[in-house]
């Protein structure tokens, strides 16, 4: 295996471990994260060896039995929170306390080009720009949830290369982005001064997974907003059922734009991390995470496989006829293209 490890993704894998501040490794950084994300046969094969790589020698490094040394944290909400404010707001803070911060911008993506639309990096210019932060922006490529499909395995390169404070940041299009507490330790539900039907839209799926609510926007003329709807998701919390018995789900409000509140808010996630990592609840989480994106990875190489396969591919055309006049079932039709697939794994 070692063999097929191509000279260029070595020296991916060996510039990742040079520190997070070194301009080598956020390179490597960067490269990596790029071939991670490729389509491209080849890409993914060379994609599977570096992650493979990496996690061995993180391993070899390692002293003592595995603990969580990084913080993952989700940032989801509606568009108009203030999210890309917000993050670079904290990021900068905590990159003053020592921290080495890395933020994962998740985009929704063009249709046409399959790349980033909104562009999260050139919204945090100042938080780029610190030798301490690395800000990479996404597309999620069609994947529900508002979470790119390989954002788990980008997760795992920005802490081997040393970034201790990992920020996702959600695309935020409705109650699907729930699916970001899979990769992630603690959410943030990130909203601004409102109420009425936002409220109400917020109370399922997002509020059940929340671990803290932050009222962004409290300035102004809107702070007396914020406090309102600061109570107002303080009452809905009491509602939804705790995600875990030792944690009780809070709400705070901050103005990043005036970089007010921010340290009250990582208090709140440090407490978390704290409470989280004394019960082990934080490895255990991480460890069925990564049996589900595992699971979900299966799923996906599946149905590149099986699209590829031309049994697959030439029953699907003699099927479509009969699916398009309702004469079969999409059940009947896919558990038949399963059959030849299984039949004929390799194709004609």
């Amino acid at each position: 295996m070692a063999s097929q490890l191509l000279p260029s993704t070595k020296r991916l894998i060996d510039g990742l471990f040079h520190g997070a501040s070194s301009a080598v490794a956020r390179t490597s950084l960067a490269r990596s994260i790029t071939l991670v994300e490729s389509t491209l046969a080849r890409d993914r094969f060379q994609a599977e060896l570096l992650l493979d790589h990496v996690l061995e020698q993180r391993k070899a490094m390692a002293e003592g039995p595995a603990t969580a040394t990084s913080f993952r944290i989700g940032i989801a909400g509606p568009p108009g929170a203030g999210k890309s404010t917000f993050i670079e707001t904290l990021g900068l803070s905590l990159t003053k306390k020592g921290h080495k911060v890395a933020v994962l911008a998740i985009d929704p993506s063009s249709s046409v080009t399959g790349g980033s639309i909104l562009g999260d990096k050139t919204r945090m210019t100042h938080l780029a720009n610190s030798p301490d932060a690395f800000v990479r922006p996404s597309p999620t490529r069609g994947t529900l949830g508002g979470v790119a499909q390989h954002t788990n395995e980008i997760v795992l390169l920005c802490e081997a290369c040393g970034y201790d404070i990992v920020l996702v940041e959600s695309v935020g299009l409705g109650q699907s982005e729930i699916i970001i507490d899979d990769t992630v330790d603690m959410v943030m539900l990130l909203v601004p001064p409102a109420g009425g039907d936002e409220l109400q839209g917020s109370k399922k799926g997002i509020m059940e997974i929340a671990d803290i609510v932050v009222v962004n926007k409290a300035d102004g003329e809107l702070k007396s907003a914020a406090k309102h709807t600061a109570v107002d998701y303080a009452h809905a919390l009491q509602l939804a059922r705790r995600k875990e018995p030792e944690w009780k789900p809070t709400v705070k409000m901050c103005s990043a734009r005036e970089g007010e509140g921010i340290d009250g808010v990582w208090n709140v996630l440090t407490e978390f991390r704290d409470t989280m990592n004394a019960a082990q609840k934080i490895e255990r989480k991480r460890a069925r995470q990564s049996s589900k994106w595992m699971w979900n990875q299966l799923h996906q190489e599946l149905m590149v496989m099986a699209k590829k396969n031309q049994f697959v591919h030439d029953e699907a055309s003699a099927l479509a006829p009969d699916l398009a006049h309702g004469f079969i079932s999409p059940r009947s039709a896919a558990r038949k293209l399963l059959e030849d697939f299984l039949a004929h794994p390799k194709g004609k």
